[in-house]
């Protein structure tokens, strides 16, 4: 069972999220709040896989409730669920140690979807977001992606497209055990903790040209 706690200010919206994340018998939503101040305090005392977090609220935003989360959860997945996709607010959250970024567009299978595959490790960025991502700047040092090799670097520029292993795996005609493999190598190479910092590192980088 996936311990999911939403984060959200607006009523209507927090209540129709979870009342269909409790359709889905293998979600249990164990929390809500309507601050990023609340929610940050009740994530850290419920403990939960999985949040959903929306970015603009009163008392709080999600940003700086997930960088209070990540100080003393880090294992926690918070998964962004917001209007907004400006490099303003996406870069700022995933640095702040956001697993995942969802638009409100998204259906709501496609949240459920995001929850089970950051439940498993997975990111989900919404194509939408990836795209608004390759406006970010350039940066005129020497660059660790010099090091990849030729296969790991078409990973990594799925990576920035927000494509998941299978879909990296049906795109390139590889394995999935072979991706993961290739991920493994980038994140290291690149001395990043995560696919989405992967992400953010393409388009920081302006690598999908």
């Amino acid at each position: 069972m996936i311990k999911v706690v939403v984060v959200d200010d607006h009523e209507v919206v927090r209540n129709g999220i979870i009342a269909y994340l409790r359709t889905d018998d293998e979600i249990e939503v164990i929390g809500q709040a309507s601050s990023g101040y609340e929610g940050a305090e009740l994530i850290l005392a419920k403990k939960p896989d999985v949040v959903l977090m929306d970015l603009m609220m009163e008392n709080g935003s999600g940003i700086d409730a997930t960088k209070q989360v990540m100080q003393s959860y880090p294992n926690c997945k918070i998964i962004i669920l917001t209007s907004y996709y400006d490099n303003e607010q996406v870069f700022p959250a995933l640095e702040a140690g956001a697993f995942s970024y969802l638009l409100k567009t998204s259906s709501a299978d496609e949240i459920v979807q995001a929850i089970k595959k950051a439940a498993l490790g997975e990111n989900v960025i919404e194509p939408k977001v990836a795209s608004k991502m390759m406006s970010s700047f350039r940066t005129g040092q020497k660059s660790p992606h010099d090091e990849l090799t030729e296969r790991e670097l078409e990973v990594l520029l799925c990576i920035g497209n927000g494509m998941t292993n299978q879909e990296i795996s049906e795109h390139l005609f590889i394995g999935i055990k072979t991706v993961k493999t290739h991920v493994s190598n980038i994140l290291s190479k690149l001395d990043v903790n995560d696919r989405t910092q992967a992400a953010v590192y393409v388009h920081r980088n302006n690598l999908l040209k």
